[in-house]
């Protein structure tokens, strides 16, 4: 639902703060953090699809060696003291979106989320879920000739984002970058 989340790539999943954590300790540790990170080159990217989403996605499959790969890795673990622990209700919700496979469950029970470290996949999402082929094709061809000029020049990845959600459902809203100063 990019209308809600906005143009992104996860790295954290959301999360609720955790108790006895706070939002200014939370931005001290993205400050901290941003402070030895250094910008990077992202990997080619391309439009595709993921299950049934139209993507912007690496082009080929990320090395975990990767600068990339790695910022995704350290946030999840750098910050997850943080992340309050998933509840029941959390773990259904996310088991429900689709058959997990046994590494996928045990990064959900490890860090409240499946697709992270050695599951993580690059993707910033463009389209809500379009499951009929034609239709798909229809906007996969559409969003490849838009992203096209884009995406004949490198990209650099050069801060982090935190993205806060006002209230329930409400879209995301941007509450600060964290630019790298290593």
């Amino acid at each position: 639902m990019p209308w809600r989340y906005g143009f992104h790539a996860t790295l954290k999943a959301p999360m609720r703060l955790a108790e006895g954590t706070s939002m200014q300790g939370l931005h001290a540790a993205l400050c901290v953090l941003s402070r030895q990170l250094t910008p990077f080159d992202m990997p080619a990217l391309e439009v595709g699809t993921l299950a049934d989403f139209i993507v912007l996605q690496t082009a080929a499959p990320l090395d975990p060696a990767h600068p990339l790969h790695r910022l995704a890795d350290t946030c999840v673990r750098d910050l997850d003291s943080f992340r309050d622990p998933a509840t029941v209700a959390d773990l259904q919700r996310l088991r429900s979106r689709g058959a997990l496979d046994g590494r996928q469950s045990e990064q959900l029970a490890c860090w409240g989320y499946p697709h992270v470290l050695d599951c993580w996949v690059f993707h910033c999402t463009l389209s809500d879920p379009v499951a009929d082929d034609g239709e798909r094709q229809v906007w996969l061809d559409l969003a490849r000739t838009f992203f096209s000029p884009a995406l004949e020049r490198p990209w650099r990845c050069d801060a982090l984002s935190l993205y806060v959600e006002p209230s329930a459902g409400a879209p995301m809203q941007l509450l600060r970058r964290y630019p790298f100063k290593g």
